[in-house]
Protein backbone atom coordinates (compact mmCIF):
# COMPACT_ATOMS: atom_id res chain seq x y z
CA UNK A 1 0.00 0.00 0.00
CA UNK A 2 1.33 3.43 -0.95
CA UNK A 3 0.40 6.63 0.87
CA UNK A 4 0.04 9.98 -0.82
CA UNK A 5 3.70 10.80 -0.41
CA UNK A 6 5.33 7.35 -0.53
CA UNK A 7 7.89 6.41 -3.13
CA UNK A 8 9.62 3.13 -3.86
CA UNK A 9 12.56 4.24 -1.73
CA UNK A 10 10.34 5.11 1.24
CA UNK A 11 8.10 2.03 1.37
CA UNK A 12 8.08 0.02 4.57
CA UNK A 13 7.68 -3.73 4.60
CA UNK A 14 4.15 -5.07 4.91
CA UNK A 15 2.97 -6.22 8.29
CA UNK A 16 4.94 -3.72 10.38
CA UNK A 17 2.67 -1.36 12.26
CA UNK A 18 3.35 2.22 13.27
CA UNK A 19 4.19 3.31 16.79
CA UNK A 20 1.91 6.34 16.56
CA UNK A 21 -0.90 7.24 14.20
CA UNK A 22 -2.59 10.63 14.08
CA UNK A 23 -5.86 10.57 12.18
CA UNK A 24 -9.15 12.31 11.62
CA UNK A 25 -8.00 15.86 10.98
CA UNK A 26 -6.28 18.11 8.46
CA UNK A 27 -2.63 17.41 7.67
CA UNK A 28 -0.67 20.39 6.36
CA UNK A 29 2.28 18.61 4.82
CA UNK A 30 4.00 21.80 3.56
CA UNK A 31 5.06 19.85 0.47
CA UNK A 32 4.16 20.70 -3.10
CA UNK A 33 1.87 17.65 -3.35
CA UNK A 34 -1.59 18.84 -4.41
CA UNK A 35 -3.71 16.22 -2.62
CA UNK A 36 -5.00 16.59 0.92
CA UNK A 37 -4.13 14.24 3.77
CA UNK A 38 -5.90 13.37 7.01
CA UNK A 39 -3.49 11.00 8.75
CA UNK A 40 0.18 10.47 9.63
CA UNK A 41 1.97 7.29 10.71
CA UNK A 42 5.18 7.36 12.76
CA UNK A 43 7.68 4.63 13.56
CA UNK A 44 10.59 5.42 15.85
CA UNK A 45 11.61 9.03 15.32
CA UNK A 46 10.55 9.20 11.64
CA UNK A 47 7.41 9.61 9.61
CA UNK A 48 6.70 6.44 7.60
CA UNK A 49 3.44 7.34 5.89
CA UNK A 50 1.12 10.27 5.17
CA UNK A 51 -2.24 9.70 3.56
CA UNK A 52 -5.98 9.44 3.76
CA UNK A 53 -8.26 8.56 6.66
CA UNK A 54 -9.53 5.50 4.82
CA UNK A 55 -6.06 3.96 4.35
CA UNK A 56 -4.40 4.65 7.68
CA UNK A 57 -5.96 1.58 9.33
CA UNK A 58 -3.35 -0.62 7.67
CA UNK A 59 -0.73 1.00 9.88
CA UNK A 60 -2.53 0.40 13.17
CA UNK A 61 -1.40 -2.64 15.13
CA UNK A 62 -1.96 -3.97 18.62
CA UNK A 63 0.64 -1.62 20.16
CA UNK A 64 0.03 1.45 18.02
CA UNK A 65 -0.94 4.59 19.89
CA UNK A 66 -3.77 6.24 17.98
CA UNK A 67 -4.24 9.99 18.43
CA UNK A 68 -7.65 11.14 17.28
CA UNK A 69 -7.35 14.63 15.83
CA UNK A 70 -11.13 15.20 15.85
CA UNK A 71 -10.92 17.78 13.11
CA UNK A 72 -7.82 19.53 14.41
CA UNK A 73 -4.80 20.35 12.23
CA UNK A 74 -1.37 18.73 12.31
CA UNK A 75 1.59 20.39 10.63
CA UNK A 76 5.40 20.36 10.86
CA UNK A 77 6.76 21.67 14.14
CA UNK A 78 7.63 25.35 14.10
CA UNK A 79 11.26 26.23 13.48
CA UNK A 80 12.35 29.29 15.45
CA UNK A 81 14.96 30.62 13.04
CA UNK A 82 16.40 33.33 15.27
CA UNK A 83 16.27 33.43 19.03
CA UNK A 84 18.43 33.23 22.13
CA UNK A 85 17.73 29.97 23.91
CA UNK A 86 19.55 30.59 27.17
CA UNK A 87 18.34 34.18 27.07
CA UNK A 88 14.77 32.89 27.03
CA UNK A 89 15.38 30.69 30.06
CA UNK A 90 17.29 33.39 31.91
CA UNK A 91 14.55 35.92 31.23
CA UNK A 92 12.22 33.67 33.21
CA UNK A 93 14.64 33.74 36.14
CA UNK A 94 15.29 37.50 36.39
CA UNK A 95 13.27 40.72 36.69
CA UNK A 96 10.79 40.83 33.82
CA UNK A 97 10.43 44.42 32.58
CA UNK A 98 8.32 43.69 29.51
CA UNK A 99 4.99 45.43 29.58
CA UNK A 100 6.11 48.05 32.10
CA UNK A 101 3.89 51.08 31.53
CA UNK A 102 6.54 53.63 32.42
CA UNK A 103 9.92 54.11 34.07
CA UNK A 104 8.30 54.37 37.48
CA UNK A 105 6.97 50.84 37.09
CA UNK A 106 10.43 49.62 36.10
CA UNK A 107 11.80 51.10 39.32
CA UNK A 108 9.01 49.49 41.37
CA UNK A 109 9.69 46.05 39.90
CA UNK A 110 13.39 46.40 40.64
CA UNK A 111 12.65 47.59 44.19
CA UNK A 112 10.70 44.39 44.88
CA UNK A 113 13.69 42.34 43.71
CA UNK A 114 16.07 44.36 45.88
CA UNK A 115 14.00 43.59 48.98
CA UNK A 116 14.42 39.86 48.36
CA UNK A 117 18.15 40.01 47.51
CA UNK A 118 21.19 39.78 49.74
CA UNK A 119 23.29 42.91 50.03
CA UNK A 120 25.75 43.19 47.17
CA UNK A 121 23.92 40.75 44.89
CA UNK A 122 23.46 41.90 41.31
CA UNK A 123 19.88 42.63 40.25
CA UNK A 124 19.42 41.61 36.61
CA UNK A 125 16.41 42.44 34.45
CA UNK A 126 15.39 42.71 30.82
CA UNK A 127 12.62 44.01 28.62
CA UNK A 128 12.28 47.78 29.18
CA UNK A 129 11.57 49.87 26.10
CA UNK A 130 11.15 53.62 26.33
CA UNK A 131 9.12 53.80 23.11
CA UNK A 132 6.43 51.62 24.69
CA UNK A 133 6.01 53.65 27.87
CA UNK A 134 2.89 55.79 28.21
CA UNK A 135 5.01 58.87 28.92
CA UNK A 136 8.69 59.84 28.73
CA UNK A 137 10.71 59.48 31.93
CA UNK A 138 11.59 62.59 33.89
CA UNK A 139 14.37 63.51 33.75
CA UNK A 140 15.54 62.01 30.47
CA UNK A 141 18.24 62.31 27.81
CA UNK A 142 17.14 61.60 24.23
CA UNK A 143 14.02 60.00 25.70
CA UNK A 144 15.98 57.53 27.84
CA UNK A 145 15.88 57.48 31.67
CA UNK A 146 18.51 58.67 34.13
CA UNK A 147 19.75 56.26 36.82
CA UNK A 148 18.97 58.41 39.90
CA UNK A 149 15.73 56.65 40.91
CA UNK A 150 17.35 53.21 40.50
CA UNK A 151 20.35 54.25 42.55
CA UNK A 152 18.15 55.54 45.36
CA UNK A 153 16.15 52.31 45.74
CA UNK A 154 19.24 50.10 45.37
CA UNK A 155 22.31 51.77 46.90
CA UNK A 156 23.96 48.48 47.92
CA UNK A 157 22.97 46.22 45.02
CA UNK A 158 24.32 46.76 41.51
CA UNK A 159 21.45 46.87 38.99
CA UNK A 160 21.83 46.00 35.31
CA UNK A 161 18.72 46.18 33.11
CA UNK A 162 18.96 45.13 29.47
CA UNK A 163 16.84 46.96 26.92
CA UNK A 164 14.20 44.86 25.15
CA UNK A 165 16.32 44.89 21.99
CA UNK A 166 19.40 43.65 23.82
CA UNK A 167 21.37 46.58 22.35
CA UNK A 168 21.28 48.97 25.29
CA UNK A 169 21.37 48.71 29.06
CA UNK A 170 20.52 50.80 32.11
CA UNK A 171 22.74 50.57 35.19
CA UNK A 172 22.59 52.14 38.62
CA UNK A 173 25.44 53.92 40.40
CA UNK A 174 26.63 50.77 42.20
CA UNK A 175 26.94 48.86 38.93
CA UNK A 176 28.73 51.72 37.18
CA UNK A 177 31.20 51.97 40.06
CA UNK A 178 32.06 48.27 39.82
CA UNK A 179 32.48 48.64 36.05
CA UNK A 180 34.72 51.69 36.45
CA UNK A 181 32.37 53.91 34.46
CA UNK A 182 32.80 57.62 35.28
CA UNK A 183 32.35 60.95 33.55
CA UNK A 184 35.93 60.55 32.32
CA UNK A 185 35.17 57.28 30.53
CA UNK A 186 35.27 57.92 26.75
CA UNK A 187 32.75 56.56 24.28
CA UNK A 188 34.10 53.37 22.71
CA UNK A 189 34.16 52.77 18.97
CA UNK A 190 30.77 51.39 17.98
CA UNK A 191 28.98 52.54 21.13
CA UNK A 192 27.83 55.52 23.16
CA UNK A 193 27.49 56.55 26.79
CA UNK A 194 24.48 58.80 27.25
CA UNK A 195 25.35 61.77 29.45
CA UNK A 196 23.68 64.61 31.30
CA UNK A 197 24.44 68.21 30.33
CA UNK A 198 27.36 68.30 32.78
CA UNK A 199 28.89 65.16 31.25
CA UNK A 200 27.93 62.60 33.89
CA UNK A 201 26.79 59.15 32.68
CA UNK A 202 23.01 58.81 32.79
CA UNK A 203 23.32 55.06 33.36
CA UNK A 204 22.24 54.28 29.79
CA UNK A 205 24.85 52.58 27.60
CA UNK A 206 24.38 51.85 23.90
CA UNK A 207 25.95 48.98 21.89
CA UNK A 208 29.70 48.47 22.55
CA UNK A 209 29.59 50.83 25.53
CA UNK A 210 27.73 48.10 27.44
CA UNK A 211 30.81 45.86 27.59
CA UNK A 212 32.33 46.96 30.92
CA UNK A 213 28.98 46.54 32.72
CA UNK A 214 28.52 42.97 31.57
CA UNK A 215 32.19 42.21 32.25
CA UNK A 216 31.74 43.39 35.84
CA UNK A 217 28.65 41.22 36.20
CA UNK A 218 30.44 38.17 34.81
CA UNK A 219 33.36 38.77 37.14
CA UNK A 220 30.95 38.67 40.07
CA UNK A 221 29.43 35.44 38.76
CA UNK A 222 32.89 33.89 38.38
CA UNK A 223 33.19 33.97 42.16
CA UNK A 224 30.17 31.70 42.51
CA UNK A 225 30.81 27.95 42.85
CA UNK A 226 31.00 26.32 39.42
CA UNK A 227 28.28 23.89 40.45
CA UNK A 228 25.89 26.77 41.18
CA UNK A 229 26.58 28.44 37.82
CA UNK A 230 26.01 25.17 35.98
CA UNK A 231 22.82 24.47 37.93
CA UNK A 232 21.48 27.88 36.91
CA UNK A 233 22.37 27.22 33.28
CA UNK A 234 20.61 23.85 33.32
CA UNK A 235 17.55 25.46 34.88
CA UNK A 236 17.53 28.10 32.14
CA UNK A 237 17.69 25.35 29.52
CA UNK A 238 14.83 23.49 31.18
CA UNK A 239 12.63 26.56 31.38
CA UNK A 240 13.41 27.58 27.80
CA UNK A 241 12.60 24.10 26.53
CA UNK A 242 9.25 24.04 28.32
CA UNK A 243 8.32 27.43 26.89
CA UNK A 244 9.30 26.39 23.36
CA UNK A 245 7.41 23.10 23.15
CA UNK A 246 4.36 24.70 24.77
CA UNK A 247 4.27 26.96 21.72
CA UNK A 248 4.90 24.20 19.17
CA UNK A 249 8.57 24.97 18.54
CA UNK A 250 10.54 21.81 17.78
CA UNK A 251 13.78 23.32 16.41
CA UNK A 252 15.49 26.46 17.67
CA UNK A 253 18.24 28.38 15.86
CA UNK A 254 20.31 29.69 18.78
CA UNK A 255 21.72 32.97 17.49
CA UNK A 256 25.09 33.33 19.15
CA UNK A 257 26.53 31.37 22.10
CA UNK A 258 29.96 30.81 23.58
CA UNK A 259 31.96 27.60 23.51
CA UNK A 260 31.21 26.88 27.16
CA UNK A 261 27.48 26.88 26.39
CA UNK A 262 28.09 24.50 23.48
CA UNK A 263 29.91 22.19 25.90
CA UNK A 264 26.76 22.04 28.02
CA UNK A 265 24.58 21.43 24.96
CA UNK A 266 26.89 18.62 23.82
CA UNK A 267 26.72 16.87 27.15
CA UNK A 268 22.93 17.08 27.23
CA UNK A 269 22.64 15.90 23.62
CA UNK A 270 24.78 12.83 24.31
CA UNK A 271 22.63 12.08 27.35
CA UNK A 272 19.41 12.55 25.31
CA UNK A 273 18.44 15.42 27.60
CA UNK A 274 18.12 18.38 25.24
CA UNK A 275 14.45 19.43 25.33
CA UNK A 276 14.30 20.23 21.60
CA UNK A 277 16.55 20.38 18.56
CA UNK A 278 19.16 23.16 18.51
CA UNK A 279 20.95 24.69 15.53
CA UNK A 280 23.74 26.72 17.10
CA UNK A 281 25.70 29.77 15.93
CA UNK A 282 29.04 30.33 17.65
CA UNK A 283 29.67 33.82 18.99
CA UNK A 284 33.34 34.61 19.50
CA UNK A 285 36.13 36.80 18.19
CA UNK A 286 38.24 35.72 15.24
CA UNK A 287 41.29 34.51 17.22
CA UNK A 288 39.16 32.17 19.34
CA UNK A 289 37.19 31.02 16.30
CA UNK A 290 40.41 30.22 14.47
CA UNK A 291 41.61 28.09 17.39
CA UNK A 292 38.41 26.20 18.12
CA UNK A 293 35.83 26.17 15.32
CA UNK A 294 37.24 23.08 13.57
CA UNK A 295 36.95 21.07 16.78
CA UNK A 296 33.39 22.24 17.50
CA UNK A 297 31.78 21.68 14.10
CA UNK A 298 28.97 19.17 14.80
CA UNK A 299 26.17 17.80 12.65
CA UNK A 300 23.18 15.98 14.17
CA UNK A 301 24.67 14.96 17.51
CA UNK A 302 22.40 12.98 19.84
CA UNK A 303 19.87 11.71 17.30
CA UNK A 304 19.79 15.00 15.39
CA UNK A 305 19.29 17.16 18.47
CA UNK A 306 22.41 19.33 18.17
CA UNK A 307 24.12 20.91 15.19
CA UNK A 308 26.92 23.48 15.46
CA UNK A 309 27.92 24.73 12.03
CA UNK A 310 27.31 28.49 11.98
CA UNK A 311 28.97 31.66 13.26
CA UNK A 312 27.16 34.81 14.41
CA UNK A 313 28.62 38.32 14.12
CA UNK A 314 27.07 41.74 14.81
CA UNK A 315 27.38 44.50 12.21
CA UNK A 316 25.26 47.11 14.00
CA UNK A 317 22.72 47.68 16.75
CA UNK A 318 18.94 48.02 16.88
CA UNK A 319 16.50 50.63 15.64
CA UNK A 320 14.76 51.00 19.00
CA UNK A 321 18.01 52.11 20.65
CA UNK A 322 19.13 54.31 17.72
CA UNK A 323 21.91 51.80 17.15
CA UNK A 324 21.03 50.47 13.69
CA UNK A 325 23.63 51.66 11.15
CA UNK A 326 21.85 53.76 8.54
CA UNK A 327 22.81 55.26 5.18
CA UNK A 328 21.16 58.53 6.21
CA UNK A 329 20.78 60.14 9.66
CA UNK A 330 17.88 59.28 11.91
CA UNK A 331 14.83 61.45 11.38
CA UNK A 332 14.47 61.96 15.15
CA UNK A 333 18.22 62.09 15.92
CA UNK A 334 19.77 63.96 12.97
CA UNK A 335 23.27 63.93 14.44
CA UNK A 336 23.44 60.12 14.29
CA UNK A 337 23.47 57.37 11.69
CA UNK A 338 23.71 54.66 14.36
CA UNK A 339 26.68 52.44 15.12
CA UNK A 340 28.98 50.15 13.20
CA UNK A 341 29.72 47.58 15.90
CA UNK A 342 32.15 45.45 13.87
CA UNK A 343 34.89 46.62 11.53
CA UNK A 344 34.76 45.47 7.93
CA UNK A 345 38.23 43.96 8.25
CA UNK A 346 37.08 41.83 11.19
CA UNK A 347 34.00 40.64 9.30
CA UNK A 348 36.10 39.80 6.26
CA UNK A 349 38.37 37.67 8.44
CA UNK A 350 35.34 35.87 9.90
CA UNK A 351 34.16 35.19 6.34
CA UNK A 352 37.55 33.75 5.47
CA UNK A 353 37.45 31.45 8.50
CA UNK A 354 33.94 30.28 7.67
CA UNK A 355 35.00 29.40 4.13
CA UNK A 356 38.05 27.54 5.45
CA UNK A 357 36.18 25.51 8.06
CA UNK A 358 32.85 25.12 6.21
CA UNK A 359 30.70 27.19 8.54
CA UNK A 360 27.63 29.19 7.67
CA UNK A 361 28.10 32.91 8.39
CA UNK A 362 25.11 34.66 9.98
CA UNK A 363 25.43 38.40 10.48
CA UNK A 364 23.14 40.65 12.49
CA UNK A 365 22.34 43.66 10.30
CA UNK A 366 19.35 45.92 10.93
CA UNK A 367 20.13 49.28 9.29
CA UNK A 368 20.33 49.75 5.53
CA UNK A 369 24.02 50.70 5.72
CA UNK A 370 24.81 47.59 7.77
CA UNK A 371 22.93 45.37 5.33
CA UNK A 372 24.78 46.85 2.36
CA UNK A 373 28.16 46.40 4.00
CA UNK A 374 27.40 42.79 4.89
CA UNK A 375 26.14 42.01 1.38
CA UNK A 376 29.35 43.52 0.01
CA UNK A 377 31.50 41.32 2.28
CA UNK A 378 29.47 38.23 1.35
CA UNK A 379 29.78 38.98 -2.36
CA UNK A 380 33.51 39.47 -2.01
CA UNK A 381 33.86 36.18 -0.10
CA UNK A 382 31.77 34.29 -2.64
CA UNK A 383 34.24 35.37 -5.31
CA UNK A 384 36.76 33.18 -3.50
CA UNK A 385 34.44 30.16 -3.52
CA UNK A 386 33.20 27.93 -6.30
CA UNK A 387 29.76 27.53 -4.73
CA UNK A 388 28.89 30.86 -3.12
CA UNK A 389 25.13 30.55 -3.65
CA UNK A 390 25.13 27.13 -2.02
CA UNK A 391 26.70 28.42 1.20
CA UNK A 392 23.34 29.81 2.37
CA UNK A 393 24.93 32.57 4.40
CA UNK A 394 22.40 34.61 6.29
CA UNK A 395 21.60 38.15 7.30
CA UNK A 396 19.87 38.11 10.64
CA UNK A 397 17.00 40.63 10.81
CA UNK A 398 17.49 42.45 7.45
CA UNK A 399 14.99 44.94 8.82
CA UNK A 400 15.69 48.13 6.87
CA UNK A 401 16.93 47.82 3.31
CA UNK A 402 17.78 50.10 0.46
CA UNK A 403 15.72 49.32 -2.64
CA UNK A 404 18.88 48.65 -4.64
CA UNK A 405 20.03 45.97 -2.18
CA UNK A 406 16.83 43.91 -2.02
CA UNK A 407 17.49 41.93 -5.25
CA UNK A 408 20.97 41.03 -4.02
CA UNK A 409 19.58 38.55 -1.48
CA UNK A 410 18.28 36.26 -4.23
CA UNK A 411 21.18 36.97 -6.58
CA UNK A 412 23.72 35.92 -3.95
CA UNK A 413 21.60 33.16 -2.38
CA UNK A 414 21.50 34.97 0.99
CA UNK A 415 18.82 33.83 3.45
CA UNK A 416 16.86 36.70 4.99
CA UNK A 417 16.37 35.58 8.60
CA UNK A 418 13.61 37.97 9.67
CA UNK A 419 11.12 38.30 12.52
CA UNK A 420 7.52 39.02 11.59
CA UNK A 421 6.62 40.22 15.06
CA UNK A 422 9.31 42.91 14.99
CA UNK A 423 7.40 44.79 12.31
CA UNK A 424 4.27 45.14 14.41
CA UNK A 425 6.15 45.63 17.67
CA UNK A 426 8.46 48.32 16.27
CA UNK A 427 5.94 49.77 13.82
CA UNK A 428 4.72 52.59 16.07
CA UNK A 429 8.18 54.23 16.09
CA UNK A 430 9.67 53.16 12.72
CA UNK A 431 8.37 56.18 10.81
CA UNK A 432 9.56 58.45 13.63
CA UNK A 433 13.05 56.98 13.31
CA UNK A 434 13.29 56.73 9.51
CA UNK A 435 10.73 59.09 8.04
CA UNK A 436 7.88 57.93 5.76
CA UNK A 437 9.89 57.38 2.56
CA UNK A 438 12.53 55.06 4.01
CA UNK A 439 9.95 53.23 6.12
CA UNK A 440 7.71 52.63 3.11
CA UNK A 441 10.49 51.51 0.79
CA UNK A 442 12.52 49.16 2.92
CA UNK A 443 11.17 48.51 6.42
CA UNK A 444 10.52 44.77 6.89
CA UNK A 445 10.20 44.43 3.11
CA UNK A 446 8.96 40.84 3.04
CA UNK A 447 6.92 41.17 -0.14
CA UNK A 448 9.75 42.78 -2.07
CA UNK A 449 12.21 40.13 -0.92
CA UNK A 450 9.91 37.22 -1.73
CA UNK A 451 9.00 38.65 -5.13
CA UNK A 452 12.71 39.03 -5.84
CA UNK A 453 13.18 35.30 -5.13
CA UNK A 454 14.73 35.43 -1.66
CA UNK A 455 14.17 32.77 1.02
CA UNK A 456 12.81 34.07 4.33
CA UNK A 457 13.24 32.19 7.61
CA UNK A 458 10.95 33.52 10.36
CA UNK A 459 11.33 33.78 14.11
CA UNK A 460 10.75 35.93 17.17
CA UNK A 461 14.23 36.91 18.41
CA UNK A 462 13.08 35.73 21.83
CA UNK A 463 13.48 37.08 24.50
CA UNK A 464 13.20 40.36 22.55
CA UNK A 465 9.69 39.18 21.65
CA UNK A 466 7.68 36.30 23.16
CA UNK A 467 8.30 32.84 21.69
CA UNK A 468 4.90 32.72 19.99
CA UNK A 469 4.95 31.51 16.36
CA UNK A 470 1.21 32.01 15.93
CA UNK A 471 1.42 35.68 16.91
CA UNK A 472 4.38 36.01 14.56
CA UNK A 473 2.45 34.38 11.72
CA UNK A 474 -0.42 36.80 12.31
CA UNK A 475 1.97 39.73 12.17
CA UNK A 476 3.48 38.36 8.96
CA UNK A 477 0.14 38.13 7.14
CA UNK A 478 -1.53 41.30 8.50
CA UNK A 479 1.21 43.65 9.78
CA UNK A 480 -1.44 45.01 12.14
CA UNK A 481 -0.27 47.16 15.02
CA UNK A 482 -1.90 47.03 18.45
CA UNK A 483 -4.25 49.85 17.41
CA UNK A 484 -5.51 47.82 14.44
CA UNK A 485 -3.74 49.90 11.79
CA UNK A 486 -1.74 47.90 9.25
CA UNK A 487 1.93 48.88 8.94
CA UNK A 488 2.58 49.19 5.18
CA UNK A 489 0.32 46.19 4.40
CA UNK A 490 1.57 45.98 0.82
CA UNK A 491 4.56 44.09 2.30
CA UNK A 492 2.44 41.31 3.85
CA UNK A 493 3.15 37.63 3.25
CA UNK A 494 0.42 35.26 2.17
CA UNK A 495 -0.59 32.66 4.75
CA UNK A 496 1.19 29.94 2.82
CA UNK A 497 4.36 32.03 2.60
CA UNK A 498 4.23 32.77 6.32
CA UNK A 499 3.89 29.06 7.18
CA UNK A 500 6.72 28.23 4.80
CA UNK A 501 8.93 30.80 6.53
CA UNK A 502 8.34 28.93 9.81
CA UNK A 503 8.80 25.41 8.39
CA UNK A 504 10.48 24.78 5.04
CA UNK A 505 12.24 28.17 5.12
CA UNK A 506 13.71 27.48 8.55
CA UNK A 507 14.80 23.99 7.51
CA UNK A 508 16.48 25.33 4.36
CA UNK A 509 18.24 28.06 6.35
CA UNK A 510 19.93 25.33 8.43
CA UNK A 511 20.66 22.83 5.62
CA UNK A 512 18.08 20.52 7.19
CA UNK A 513 15.39 20.26 4.51
CA UNK A 514 16.01 16.50 4.15
CA UNK A 515 14.93 15.96 7.75
CA UNK A 516 12.62 18.84 8.67
CA UNK A 517 10.11 21.39 7.52
CA UNK A 518 7.54 19.09 5.90
CA UNK A 519 5.50 16.00 6.73
CA UNK A 520 6.52 13.18 4.41
CA UNK A 521 8.01 9.69 4.78
CA UNK A 522 11.61 9.67 5.89
CA UNK A 523 11.55 13.00 7.69
CA UNK A 524 11.84 13.41 11.45
CA UNK A 525 8.52 13.11 13.26
CA UNK A 526 8.50 16.68 14.58
CA UNK A 527 4.88 17.82 14.56
CA UNK A 528 2.51 20.27 16.16
CA UNK A 529 -1.25 19.80 16.53
CA UNK A 530 -3.27 23.03 16.35
CA UNK A 531 -6.88 23.65 17.28
CA UNK A 532 -7.70 24.83 13.74
CA UNK A 533 -6.17 25.29 10.31
CA UNK A 534 -4.09 28.48 10.09
CA UNK A 535 -4.52 28.50 6.29
CA UNK A 536 -8.32 28.64 6.38
CA UNK A 537 -9.49 29.91 9.78
CA UNK A 538 -10.63 33.57 10.04
CA UNK A 539 -7.52 35.73 9.93
CA UNK A 540 -8.18 37.32 13.31
CA UNK A 541 -8.25 33.84 14.86
CA UNK A 542 -4.67 32.96 13.92
CA UNK A 543 -3.02 34.35 17.09
CA UNK A 544 -5.73 32.73 19.19
CA UNK A 545 -5.21 29.22 17.83
CA UNK A 546 -4.22 26.75 20.50
CA UNK A 547 -1.19 24.45 20.45
CA UNK A 548 -2.82 21.18 21.49
CA UNK A 549 0.19 18.87 21.24
CA UNK A 550 3.86 18.91 20.26
CA UNK A 551 5.85 15.87 19.14
CA UNK A 552 9.62 15.69 18.67
CA UNK A 553 11.08 12.55 17.16
CA UNK A 554 7.77 10.74 17.56
CA UNK A 555 7.60 11.53 21.29
CA UNK A 556 4.82 13.65 22.77
CA UNK A 557 6.74 16.37 24.61
CA UNK A 558 3.77 18.66 25.29
CA UNK A 559 0.03 18.09 25.57
CA UNK A 560 -2.42 20.79 26.50
CA UNK A 561 -4.35 20.07 29.66
CA UNK A 562 -8.06 19.36 29.14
Amino acid sequence: MLGLFDSTTNQVSAGRSADIVLRGGTVLTMTNHPRAAQAVAIRGDRIVWVGSETEVGDWIGRNTRVIELNGRTVMPGFIESHGHFLGLGESLMTVDLTGAADYEEVVRRVARAVKRADKGTWIIGRGWHQEKWRRPPSPHVEGYPVHDALSRISPDNPVLLTHATGHMCLANEAAMKLAGMTRATPDPEGGAILRTKDGAPTGVFRENAMGPLYTAYQQARSKMPAEQRQAERLEAIRLAGEECVRHGVTTFHDAGVGFDTVDTYRKLALENRLPLRLYVMLNAGNPELARRMKEYRTIGLGKHFLTVRAVKRMADGALGSHGAWMLEPYEDLPASTGHQTLTRRSLEETARLCLEYDYQLCVHAIGDRANREVLDVFEQAFGQSNNGRQLRWRIEHAQHLSLRDIPRFAELGIVASMQGCHATSDGPFVVTRLGPRRAREGAYAWRRLIDAGAIIANGTDVPVEPIDPLACLYASVTRKLANGVAFFPEQCMTRREALESYTTGGAYAAFEERDKGALEPGKLADLVVLSDNPLTCPTEQIPRLSVEMTLIGGQVVYQKSP
